[in-house]
């Protein structure tokens, strides 16, 4: 794709125009900037010219941005990031390559964490960042390569391979239900539940799976971000969590928690890794998924 000129102002402008927009005044952003106040003044001077549209208002001495500026100058911080993340990356990437992967932190620290060693073995010379992320993004807005996502594969304009399904499995304080006493799913209905922000329909899921009506006004109780948080509620008698049973394995073996039903079942959704498709073809992500097909076995346990 071509960009013509006229759509592609100077660095420096459009670093005058945002820092105005983030610190309100020009004699701000020039020593931000080491410039001159006149050298930033004369650098919005020449954006304006090359675009054709006015974009500062200047009252006496003071500049302030038109609402239209405001809202490019908004749209250009999130451009001028992004070359900043790419060109760290490409300053500090070895010569093989750097994986950028966005994870689900219960997730990858119990299934993806074990099994990297192998990978690092395997290729040393590419470096995986990994930053969380819980609530949906967008590619095109973050530096990121790929990501581990649960759910479908429904998310527009990636590829994707399947990781792993999931059980889940009602837990709850002993001190609520006696181990080793399993309770109806109809009966579960009438006890205090614990929600997990990331997966609000999980409950209803579960009782419809289980041939319970259920409506979500019906649904009450608390809500946690992440699982490490509403283990902790279930722990300590708060309620009833749904909870993956890799997760809470150990608690139910050790008797911290208390399994209310005797099997687990299939979750709505599953685990997958994703990455935008103009990004199939990296050397770095070919070589992560090529080596994570063989992981990627829904039949085989996670580790524990």
């Amino acid at each position: 794709m071509q960009h013509p000129r006229r759509f592609l102002p100077s660095i420096s402008a459009l670093r005058a125009l945002e820092a105005l927009d983030r610190l309100g005044s020009a004699s701000a952003a020039a020593e931000e900037l080491c410039l001159t106040q006149g050298a930033v003044s004369r650098q919005l001077q020449s954006l304006e010219a090359q675009l054709g549209v006015s974009l500062v208002q200047r009252d006496r001495k003071k500049l302030h941005l038109t609402p239209e500026a405001e809202t490019y100058a908004r749209e250009i911080r999130e451009a001028l990031d992004k070359i900043t993340q790419s060109t760290l990356r490409v300053q500090t990437a070895p010569m093989a390559g750097t994986l950028n992967l966005a994870i689900l932190p219960a997730f990858g620290m119990r299934w993806l964490m074990p099994r990297l060693p192998e990978f690092a073995r395997r290729h040393p010379d590419i470096t995986i960042n990994m930053t969380t992320r819980l609530q949906a993004f967008s590619f095109g807005s973050e530096p990121i390569d790929a990501a581990i996502h649960f759910g479908t594969a429904d998310w527009p304009g990636t590829e994707s391979m399947l990781l792993k399904s999931e059980q889940l499995l009602p837990v709850c304080s002993p001190q609520m239900v006696p181990i080793g006493t399993y309770v109806a799913p109809k009966n579960i209905l009438d006890m205090p539940l614990l929600h997990i922000q990331t997966r609000p329909k999980a409950w209803l899921d579960w009782f419809e799976q289980h041939s319970v009506s259920a409506s979500p006004e019906g649904l009450g109780g608390t809500m946690y971000d992440q699982f490490s948080t509403i283990t902790q509620a279930a722990l300590h008698g708060l309620g009833v969590a749904l909870m993956p049973d890799y997760l809470v394995e150990q608690d139910i073996a050790t008797g911290r928690l208390a399994a209310l039903q005797s099997r687990p079942s299939e979750a709505a959704g599953a685990y997958f890794l994703v990455w935008p498709k103009n990004k199939s073809r990296d050397p770095a992500l070919t070589k992560f998924r090529l080596w994570l097909e063989g992981q990627a076995q829904p039949e085989d346990p996670l580790p524990r």
